[in-house]
């Protein structure tokens, strides 16, 4: 059976939900505030299913993937990829033309993913992600031009 996507509500009981799937899968997780914050912003959408969401900000034409989590049990079987997506889908709706997102180096998981989706790497951040043991991470700066309907 395949996870219901659907756009995510604004609030309080939503931005709980993202903070708590987003502390399943993070070294330094944003509380709950950190996405009531984001949802209020202007050009800020988030989709979400039972096991995984990603937020998005698209701004003029460029959109950003802000961050992405799927449940670890729920990992390997496509609920990423489709997350992704239907998120370009719908920052193509928002008018954007270029998708971008930073991902950690050593996130080889991750980066799998965002090739299959047709990310390319266009850019590098020096030690910008922190990890528990205080060690530092390279991000990739992974962008995707988007189809136009």
């Amino acid at each position: 059976m395949t996870a219901l996507i659907a756009p995510a509500a604004r609030g309080a009981a939503t931005a709980g939900r993202l903070a708590e799937l987003h502390r399943q899968a993070f070294d330094a997780p944003w509380d709950a505030k950190a996405f009531g914050d984001l949802l209020d912003q202007s050009g800020v959408f988030a989709l979400e299913a039972a096991d995984g969401f990603i937020l998005t900000r698209a701004v003029a034409d460029e959109a950003e993937i802000l961050t992405l989590a799927v449940r670890a049990e729920a990992r390997q079987a496509g609920l990423g990829l489709r997350l992704v997506e239907q998120a370009s889908v719908a920052a193509v709706g928002h008018g954007a033309t270029r998708l971008f997102l930073e991902v950690a180096e050593d996130n080889v998981a991750a980066r799998a993913l965002y090739a299959r989706a047709g990310f390319t790497e266009t850019g590098r951040r020096a030690g910008y992600y922190a990890r528990r043991d205080r060690s530092r991470v390279d991000a990739l700066v992974l962008t995707k031009t988007l189809s136009q309907p």
